[in-house]
């Protein structure tokens, strides 16, 4: 199918894309488009203005600022998951961004449109949560700040209002973090049945923090903050580890489709935080 008409525009500033979004009724960003494209094609969305930001200059970088890394918005899923500083920073998002579907969208895509996208069972965003991203969020009235926590609202909804570019992604660091998943036909670059992004900090033989995020499994990405409560303080022990892990749908609503029983995706979010945690803390 192709999408119905829309007007067209690739601005050369980022003031030029938010005067853009703010003068339409019915506006979407482009920066890769993986995910926009097919949902046009679809007919599934139909925006009346496409605002393509791949022409903007320095949206493309990676940087380092103290505490933080920073990941702009045309920063491809190929190089989040190749750079030296997410790799060293950020391994968990290097990691989901290198499963993140096959190599033609990982050259094309943005981890940035990936996060703002939120799709139910998208890699990176469990990454962006574990590591306790923040979201920076530009309109024509100013910028915002968007904890990961509370980025993701529900499926293929995103807290970003419909005059929003996000325009970068911080993440602090410290401690350590890692990925794991399994894919819909077994491997590793397709949507996973289930998958767990897991972040933490190791004082004096016990776990002081952590962040624990499951993706796959419902309709967004979250938070399994029982797991990381029953995890800190503990030594990373492998009772500790399972007892950690055995929270990891509480209070969650799972899904069930062609891919998985309810009861057959706990089991497998409960496998993959354990796996994960057990890397991390090996």
């Amino acid at each position: 199918m192709y999408p119905p008409n829309f007007d067209y525009v690739a601005p050369s500033s980022l003031d030029e894309a938010l005067a853009a979004l703010a003068g339409a009724e019915n506006a979407k960003i482009l920066s890769g488009g993986m995910s926009l494209i097919p949902l046009m094609k679809m007919r599934l969305v139909r925006p009346t203005l496409v605002v393509d930001i791949s022409r903007i200059p320095g949206l493309d970088e990676v940087t380092d600022d103290g505490d933080h890394i920073t990941i702009g918005a045309m920063v491809r899923h190929a190089t989040t998951a190749s750079h030296p500083l997410v790799q060293e920073h950020a391994s968990a998002l290097a990691e989901a961004a290198s499963c993140t579907a096959d190599l033609q969208v990982r050259n094309r895509g943005t981890t940035c449109g990936s996060l703002a996208h939120a799709d139910v069972a998208a890699d990176q965003p469990a990454a962006a949560l574990a590591l306790n991203a923040t979201m920076h969020a530009a309109s024509v009235r100013g910028t915002r700040e968007i904890a990961a926590a509370d980025f993701f609202v529900d499926t293929l909804t995103s807290a970003l209002a419909p005059d929003e570019i996000l325009t970068k992604v911080t993440i602090p660091k410290g401690g350590s973090s890692t990925y794991r998943k399994l894919g819909r036909r077994g491997g590793n670059s397709d949507y996973p049945i289930a998958a767990a992004a897991v972040w933490v900090d190791v004082s004096n033989g016990s776990v002081s923090a952590a962040r624990i995020a499951v993706t796959g499994v419902s309709s967004t990405p979250y938070l399994a903050v029982g797991s990381a409560q029953a995890l800190i303080g503990s030594d990373g022990s492998a009772d500790a580890i399972a007892a950690a892990a055995s929270h990891a749908t509480d209070g969650v609503n799972v899904l069930e489709d062609l891919y998985g029983t309810v009861a057959f995706r706990t089991h497998l979010a409960d496998l993959y935080v354990r796996r994960a945690l057990e890397d991390v803390l090996a």
